[in-house]
């Protein structure tokens, strides 16, 4: 595959274990993963937790579909493979295009928190900012431990997962369904199944890892997308108090 730089954390020295300092600190931004199967219906959960709680939501198969139709990107190709026939990109890919939206996204926050407004005070002195955390859902990734361990060393440790739990059959229902519609080279029987494969044998041992250090949090994705929705929002709720 085309070289890479692997996620960058400059003007940061390394931490006394050896180890990278990862760019962002928890203590400014908030990360949660979303994982679940094809169909699991996260995308549509993230929506919602992005109109109710201010998240951004990043999804790594979207910009990977991005980078892919970008032109020139030396990665389209490969990209167009992978997701063609179900397999992983190679993380070093998916980590930097992560990382180069979370960079992004705060920069453009911070930008507009500085901008001066008029208030019933009169106007806002240049410069002037209110700081808040920023948060951001990161669905569909990681999908292999390895994709977790690099984007937690390197760019940020996330504080949780969250879990969208539902049976291969109903997931294959629903992406069948989608693919009337979607025009996506892998909404078909033969790319879906492989990708149920993935995700069992890489994926599940990633939410078995976060489990075992109680940071998961699991929602059964079967009901309707509201009742779904209701379910996800009591529980990060409990979870994450104040930081909401």
């Amino acid at each position: 595959m085309p070289a890479i730089s692997a996620p960058s954390s400059a003007g940061q020295l390394p931490s006394p274990d050896g180890k990278p300092t990862p760019t962002f600190s928890p203590d400014d931004v908030t990360v949660v993963f979303v994982l679940g199967g094809p169909g699991a219906g996260k995308g549509t959960q993230c929506a919602n937790l992005v109109k109710e709680y201010g998240f951004t939501h990043l999804s790594a198969g979207d910009l990977l579909r991005a980078e892919q139709d970008r032109p020139g990107s030396q990665f389209g190709g490969l990209i167009k493979d992978c997701i063609k026939n179900g397999a992983i990109v190679p993380m070093e890919v998916t980590v930097q295009l992560l990382e180069n939206a979370m960079t992004e996204t705060i920069k453009n926050a911070a930008a507009t928190a500085s901008t001066p407004t008029s208030g019933p005070g009169g106007p806002a002195a240049a410069g002037k900012s209110t700081k808040s955390k920023a948060k951001f859902l990161i669905d569909g990734f990681p999908r292999k431990m390895d994709q977790a361990l690099m984007f937690e060393e390197a760019v940020c440790p996330a504080r949780f997962v969250l879990f969208y739990d539902c049976p291969e059959a109903e997931m294959e229902r629903r992406l069948l369904e989608r693919g009337k519609t979607s025009g996506r080279s892998d909404d078909n029987a033969e790319s879906i199944r492989k990708r149920f494969r993935t995700f069992v044998e890489t994926s599940m041992p990633v939410i078995d890892h976060y489990e075992a250090q109680g940071r998961v949090i699991k929602v059964d994705a079967t009901a309707t997308p509201a009742a779904v929705y209701k379910d996800t929002r009591g529980k990060i709720t409990r979870f994450l108090g104040d930081s909401l």
